[in-house]
């Protein structure tokens, strides 16, 4: 596997020795000093070309890069599902290598550079021969950090969080699993996951990243807490479905009201005790009940 030194060495040649390319500069996570680095790690990679034409048109130049596994062209798949994409202004290349490394490609033109080089503040330039790239601070993923939130969002996120649990529920006594899966996975997971970063924030006075999806919880949360939060992943039995259910409830319940007392909010019990009240008489609801309550 071709080290950093390596990879940079490469990314760098192929823009110096091309004349359509006049800027190239990396952002992601390894220009973040707060990331610790590892061989998964992708590298984020922009060539500012005078048309993005030529590049789309001969694929050829990628193989320049390394032996390559698979590639995606995500501009390309986008359009397949009905989203706008601009190819003359920008086009992108993800490329694993055979040899384990990965590089997410992407050429733009100047004008379009312009109007996107300063909006993520994890960026660093590598090479500029028209002296085009905008001057720019040091890397911070301060943009990445938890956000506060306002009452509004609190509340809300509260009431989506218990309110979608009967989706679970009915599901599971329906026997519709996919259904129950995707409501506990994507739809509940998500206010979990907002109560988790907002605890997260709140104890570290909203100057960190939780990462990706939650990549850094086990980090940042205690290990009781983050204890819970594993035992809120289920397998497709139902039995351990409810379980890491009411889980989830007990954690989401804690963060929720320690975060309440911290920003002088109020949580909102009732709706914790009514879903509670009702999760607990639907698991045991004898599959041939006529009456959700008799």
């Amino acid at each position: 596997m071709r080290n950093e030194q390596e990879m940079m060495d490469t990314i760098l040649k192929i823009a110096e020795k091309d004349e359509r390319i006049r800027a190239a500069y990396m952002n992601g996570s390894r220009t973040n000093p707060n990331v610790q680095k590892d061989i998964f790690q992708d590298y984020d990679i922009v060539y500012v070309v005078k048309e993005t034409k030529p590049f789309i048109e001969d694929k050829g130049w990628i193989d320049k890069f390394g032996d390559i596994a698979i590639f995606q062209e995500p501009d390309k798949n986008s359009c397949n599902f009905g989203m706008k994409t601009n190819f003359e202004l920008s086009y992108g290349y993800l490329m694993l290598f055979k040899d384990g490394n990965r590089v997410d490609l992407h050429i733009e033109t100047k004008e379009h550079m312009n109007d996107n080089y300063l909006n993520d503040k994890l960026t660093v330039s590598l090479l500029d021969k028209d002296n085009c790239l905008p001057a720019i601070p040091i890397p911070t993923d301060i943009d990445y950090h938890v956000q506060e939130p306002t009452v509004h969002k609190y509340l809300s996120c509260c009431n989506n969080f218990w309110w979608c649990q009967q989706n679970i529920a009915k599901s599971i006594w329906r026997d519709e699993l996919p259904y129950a899966k995707y409501m506990m996975d994507c739809v509940v997971r998500q206010e979990l996951n907002k109560m988790v970063e907002w605890w997260i924030g709140t104890n570290t006075n909203f100057e960190v990243s939780t990462g990706k999806v939650g990549n850094y919880f086990r980090m940042l949360l205690p290990a009781s807490y983050w204890n819970l939060y594993l035992a809120t992943y289920s397998d497709g039995h139902y039995e351990n479905m409810w379980d890491s259910l009411f889980i989830a409830g007990e954690l989401f319940r804690t963060l929720a009201k320690e975060i309440a007392d911290n920003r002088g909010f109020s949580y909102p019990s009732n709706e914790d005790v009514s879903m509670t009240e009702y999760l607990n008489h639907v698991r045991y609801l004898p599959q041939d009940a006529v009456e959700i309550f008799e």
